[in-house]
């Protein structure tokens, strides 16, 4: 396992953190070209290290740089790896002692062709205080730095055998209550001379903060969106997702409607199933209306909640539910695993701490 420590703090701005093309941008009076702007990046976010082994690279002109630029790392305070999916969750720590966590999802769907996802956080913490969300439960404590939304990502490639081939922003906090950053972020990944993750792989998740939306259909990308619904009635969502009384529903969805006709994506949309409370026949009819025209994949996650205030469906709840969307709604339905129970890695469960034995 590669040794993860924390730099000391610095001055010098994060390599990892900037594009090729920014780091010509910004340093091309010192002698940043196109060519030396990928090595430095391949080698940040790849090796962790600075290229100094590299014939081609000047090491004088790289003494240089250096006074301009750094590699921080994040503190590994603890990895945790599940017993019954190989799902693996690293607790990281900032400088400042900011926590946060990520989740190595293994993916193999097809033998020898095994491969992994990366769940990063965007904040340390979260202020969103959805009930059923161990994250929302602690509370915010402060958003994170592009280089540490990088860094996350990097230093799990460097410690897996896994192909890292996607991200999704599915971690501790609110994207898009962290948007400049964490597009900062998405842009950084998909570089072809760093982590090379397709931009197409890249995912973004909301609980549906509206003025994020809408900058996404303004902006040039082609990143996913996908949005934490899980009610489509408004009084019942409040009651679990405070998010409802700043944004309302509607609100939503006419920047959904916006999101797609910008950018012409299909919109997934998450639904934390609860057993007894949005399962029913009358609860899929009420997500047929509300979505009415709007292209839509629906994934329906079971709830985790280790405090015992929510219970997932039993398989003829969760059938029952299944079959009345496909009844009222001509879109994708599709069931996605939750990994990483055992680890308390599972989606709701991150809190910034690791499982007592």
């Amino acid at each position: 396992m590669i040794p993860m420590t924390a730099d000391a703090q610095s001055t010098e701005y994060p390599v990892t953190a900037l594009t090729a093309r920014e780091l010509v941008d910004r340093f091309g009076t010192l002698g940043m070209t196109p060519r030396l702007a990928r090595k430095l990046q391949s080698s940040a976010l790849r090796q962790g290290a600075w290229p100094e082994d590299d014939s081609t690279i000047s090491q004088r002109w790289l003494g240089e740089i250096r006074r301009h630029l750094c590699i921080p790392r994040l503190t590994l305070v603890d990895r945790r790896v599940s017993a019954v999916d190989g799902f693996c969750k690293y607790l990281f720590a900032a400088a400042d002692g900011a926590r946060f966590e990520a989740v190595l999802i293994p993916l193999a769907h097809r033998p020898g062709a095994a491969k992994a996802v990366v769940c990063v956080s965007s904040q340390s913490g979260c202020a969103m205080g959805c009930a059923f969300c161990a994250t929302g439960r602690i509370g915010f404590a402060r958003n994170l730095e592009p280089w540490e939304i990088v860094a996350q990502v990097a230093q799990i490639r460097r410690d897996t055998s896994l192909p890292v081939r996607g991200v999704v922003f599915m971690g501790m906090g609110e994207p898009l209550l962290n948007i400049d950053a964490v597009l900062q972020a998405a842009r950084v990944f998909s570089e072809p001379s760093g982590l090379a993750i397709a931009a197409k792989a890249i995912t973004l998740s909301t609980v549906g903060i509206v003025p994020g939306i809408r900058r996404l259909a303004r902006e040039p990308h082609a990143f996913k969106l996908v949005v934490s619904l899980t009610s489509a009635d408004a009084a019942k969502r409040r009651t679990l997702m405070p998010v409802e009384a700043v944004h309302p529903s509607g609100d939503l969805r006419a920047a959904l409607a916006e999101y797609h006709a910008a950018t012409g994506r299909r919109i997934t949309l998450a639904w934390i199933l609860i057993s007894g409370f949005n399962t029913a026949a009358d609860d899929a009819r009420a997500l047929a209306d509300w979505v009415g025209d709007l292209p839509v994949q629906i994934d329906l996650i079971d709830v985790n909640d280790d405090t015992g205030a929510f219970r997932p469906p039993d398989d003829a709840e969760r059938n029952a539910f299944r079959d009345a969307l496909r009844l009222h709604l001509a879109a994708p339905v599709i069931r996605r695993y939750s990994g990483g129970k055992d680890i308390y890695a599972a989606c709701g469960m991150l809190a910034a701490d690791m499982p007592h034995e």
